[in-house]
């Protein structure tokens, strides 16, 4: 069986499912993009091909194997995007949370099926159906879950919106010991530079205290401030707009002072080396062009 125990972002990592791109199906139509980012490049030809996916995918899976992570990949279905395994679970401590994802990705859940098997049962929940919550909007930091929400009147107009107050609700009464504190996100349809898509699109802890913040991702000064209080401001890096359009804040540790990052991530990358992290930097920019990176593509399964 396996042990889950996920309690932060950046404590060595032993087990993980890193999503796959092989078999990802032809380029969708602008009616099935589920981000502004996707649509950008369906409509500008520039969305990426399977084989530079499968390439950066597989540059990540080469860094899990240096630092003798157990990785598990989904089963292959047939023309289907299985890249970002963060949407369809998520690990709180040693309990496994199935995400109410969009109907039609339900078939993710079923690909790592074999994982799940490896679970306690007892161990395994999945939310009512009004629930919607999705694992990138689901941060640990010890005693906080950080969650990112939509709090418009709209929030049914938007498919950016991905976890609503019920699902913050739903984490505060299975966790009654964790301070629970959600974060009201910016949302945008037609513009990807004006989109959280998640939490980890516009923040996300490293190493013991540290944290990368992009302060309009949230829709209230007052959360971005929550932060800056918590981290303090020194020990937060703030990324620009641009930097949180190229997915500056999905990185994803393996421990505390090691930092998996993009390539062309320079400022980022150099700020991580300033302050002790050893940054493994991979390509990743083929697959950002669908609105996530690395900390999208990983459900980790156990920590130390």
């Amino acid at each position: 069986m396996l042990q889950l125990n996920v309690k932060n972002e950046s404590s060595r990592l032993r087990a993980v499912v890193l999503g796959s791109a092989i078999n990802n199906g032809a380029t969708p139509s602008v009616d099935e993009a589920y981000d502004p980012k996707s649509l950008e490049h369906i409509l500008a030809g520039t969305y990426p091909v399977e084989v530079d996916m499968v390439n950066e995918m597989e540059a990540f899976n080469k860094v899990f194997q240096k630092y003798d992570v157990k990785v598990f990949r989904p089963e292959m279905i047939e023309n289907y995007n299985q890249i970002f395994a963060r949407d369809i679970g998520f690990v709180i401590d040693d309990t496994f949370i199935k995400a109410n994802i969009l109907p039609d990705r339900e078939r993710e859940l079923d690909a790592i099926q074999y994982v799940i098997d490896q679970i306690n049962p007892s161990k395994i929940v999945r939310p009512p159906e009004e629930v919607h919550i999705e694992g990138g909007d689901v941060m640990l930091w010890d005693n906080y879950i950080f969650i990112g929400t939509y709090k418009g009147s709209d929030y049914k107009d938007y498919i950016t919106a991905r976890t609503n107050m019920e699902g913050v609700q739903y984490i505060k009464e299975l966790f009654p010991n964790k301070i629970v504190k959600e974060f009201d996100l910016v949302k945008s349809k037609i513009e990807a530079r004006d989109n959280a898509l998640h939490l980890d699109c516009c923040f996300q802890p490293v190493g013991k205290n540290k944290g990368i913040i992009y302060k309009s991702g949230f829709r209230e000064e007052a959360d971005y401030m929550f932060l800056v209080h918590l981290f303090g401001k020194e020990n937060l890096f703030h990324i620009t707009r641009d930097e949180m359009y190229h997915m500056n804040s999905n990185v994803f540790s393996i421990a505390p002072d090691v930092v998996v990052s993009e390539k062309n991530f320079t400022r980022l990358n150099n700020w991580l080396r300033e302050n002790g992290f050893t940054v493994e930097e991979i390509p990743y920019a083929e697959i950002a062009k669908q609105e996530g990176l690395l900390r999208c593509s990983t459900l980790p399964l156990i920590r130390d």
